[in-house]
């Protein structure tokens, strides 16, 4: 008898993504991906349907197991989701320890600490890609949320179906909703562990998908997660192309002198001069990461709301000033 529903889906979505990475090794052995698990229902379909599809198309499967050390037992239920790779035919496993007393507070800081982890791992294996086990149901979550913070169009776009360094992390179950991995994992008698932090309501997307999403399901009706999945697709193609544009005119505007001319930035249509003034500040030395709409709206502002005000202050001690119609961008002990 052939696989269920719920794991012929799975299989399916993970073996579309395994397909483009099924090129032969140069030393003759196939390429390894690594699947980050939890145990979770998510990332154990995803594991046990990789395990399955990778040797298939001559690809070598391993697994990465994340102990954060937050919860009493932790680093048991590492070594013990470890040895369940192990007997699906994942090889190597390696269970990671992190340290998730970061900045930006314990959600930020775990997902920064779980990413470092999954590189070192990846680095030292030569692994060509590391899946993860995101799915339909948290796009639509991570679309919401941005939607809350009042965040642009990138924000919106949700995770992205490849990310990372030359494409490393890949989402196959990003069209797959929560649903149907459960039922894979039931069908498969996998030992699925919950995580009690999924029921927290503490953090933020918690509550999204407990009391937000089914509220939205009760008035709306069905299909409200797929609605917003396609929502983020499409605010995704916005988004490339509008960044695609920025880039260009952002090396247009400063092939001859670092300064951007405002009378051309106030040419630009709104979404694309932000993005322009985003690519000067960060070209300055400004950390991508800290850069905010605040930061973004007062340098806007010199373009097109110019009343002589002084230097706008940005992370990383870098400030952006307005001189002769032109906007440069230096260390903050830069004067007007």
């Amino acid at each position: 008898m052939g696989p269920s529903v719920a794991v012929a889906a799975v299989r399916c979505a993970v073996r579309d993504v395994l397909a483009q990475l099924s090129e032969p090794a140069p030393d003759g052995l196939g390429r390894l991906v690594l699947v980050a698990c939890s145990g979770g229902a998510d990332s154990l379909a995803l594991a046990a349907a990789t395990a399955f599809e990778g040797p298939r198309l001559g690809l070598r499967v391993g697994g990465v197991p994340v102990d954060h050390g937050l919860q009493k037992g932790s680093a048991a239920r590492a070594a013990a989701v470890a040895d369940l790779l192990a007997d699906l035919g994942l090889a190597p496993v390696e269970a990671v320890t992190v340290d998730v007393s970061g900045a930006g507070g314990p959600e930020a800081a775990a997902r920064a600490a779980r990413y470092g982890a999954l590189d070192a791992v990846a680095d030292r294996t030569s692994a060509v890609a590391v899946l993860l086990g995101h799915t339909l149901d948290d796009q639509a979550e991570t679309v919401l949320l941005g939607l809350a913070r009042g965040s642009g169009t990138r924000s919106l776009a949700g995770m992205a179906a490849t990310s990372g360094r030359d494409g490393r992390y890949r989402r196959p179950l990003l069209s797959v909703g929560r649903a149907v991995t459960t039922a894979a994992c039931a069908d498969l008698g996998l030992p699925v562990w919950d995580d009690p932090h999924n029921v927290d309501p503490a953090f933020a997307r918690v509550r999204v998908r407990a009391d937000v999403l089914p509220v939205l399901e009760s008035a709306l009706g069905p299909g409200i997660a797929e609605a917003l999945a396609r929502t983020a697709g499409l605010a995704r193609d916005d988004a490339d192309a509008l960044d695609q544009w920025a880039a260009a005119t952002h090396a247009t505007l400063a092939s001859d002198r670092p300064e951007l001319s405002a009378d051309d930035l106030a040419t630009l249509p709104a979404a694309v001069r932000r993005r322009v003034l985003r690519l000067g500040a960060i070209a300055a030395g400004s950390p991508a990461g800290a850069l905010g709409a605040v930061h973004l709206a007062a340098l806007d502002a010199l373009v097109t709301d110019w009343h002589g005000q002084g230097p706008v202050s940005l992370p990383g001690d870098r400030v952006a000033v307005r001189r002769y119609g032109r906007l440069s961008f230096g260390g903050g002990t830069q004067q007007n």
